[in-house]
């Protein structure tokens, strides 16, 4: 994100990160993924209905409270990342890991699309059991759907996003937060950019969202009883 920004001369001005962010009040769940530019990832959670709130910030690294610059041009290990607290009532965890799928490249476990590096790899950040069987069974859907395009030997395109258990979650600085709406041009310009939209745009077409449904229906039906 940083490196983009600089080439097109919207360089973001430095600030200290917050502490750890606390879990959700009782009766909402958290779901956590990094999907490359963290900028990107928050704008369509948002938007997804019985989501309550967003925090973009980072998580999976060894350095406590990591400021931006630490994370871009130091060794922390952290992953730009997205938590989102949401309502089970009204939106299932199925369904918020359905938005992650359908806004990045799940073939690429090195970054995403512009943005390559150790902290823009992609992962899912389970916070349960429940959680990871769910992520597994999607990612497995996903593949065996076709949607994401086939390799030279014409087999189905794997999914290379890793599923790790959900460690401390560090938010980023404020300037970060909800970026798209605080810099609706410079955000645009961005997604343009670097691939991003193209890609999207691509890959999931009505026809492919049939196509994960279908698979999906698969991976995530219930045992029978002979089972």
């Amino acid at each position: 994100t940083f490196g983009v920004f600089e080439r097109l001369g919207l360089k973001p001005k430095p600030s200290q990160a917050q502490g750890p962010l606390p879990l959700p009040v009782a009766g909402l769940e958290v779901a956590t993924f990094a999907g490359g530019c963290f900028w990107c990832m928050q704008k369509p959670f948002d938007e997804t209905e019985g989501v309550l709130s967003t925090t973009v910030g980072y998580t999976g690294g060894r350095v406590p409270n990591p400021t931006y610059k630490q994370v871009i041009y130091k060794d922390t290990g952290h992953y730009e990342a997205v938590q989102v607290a949401y309502d089970p009532g009204k939106v299932t965890y199925e369904e918020v890991i359905d938005v992650f799928w359908r806004s990045i490249d799940p073939t690429d476990p090195q970054g995403q699309f512009a943005d390559q590096g150790t902290q823009y790899r992609p992962a899912v950040f389970v916070h349960s059991p429940e959680q990871q069987q769910l992520a597994q069974r999607t990612a497995r859907a996903l593949e065996e759907s076709g949607v994401l395009g086939q390799t030279d030997t014409g087999a189905p395109k794997r999914v290379a996003v890793d599923i790790l258990m959900a460690e401390d979650f560090w938010p980023a600085e404020d300037y970060h937060q909800q970026y798209y709406r605080k810099s609706g041009i410079q955000y645009g310009i961005y997604r343009s950019v670097s691939g991003r939209d193209s890609f999207l745009q691509k890959v999931w077409g009505p026809q492919a969202r049939t196509l994960y449904e279908a698979a999906k229906r698969k991976f995530l039906a219930p045992p029978s009883p002979e089972e």
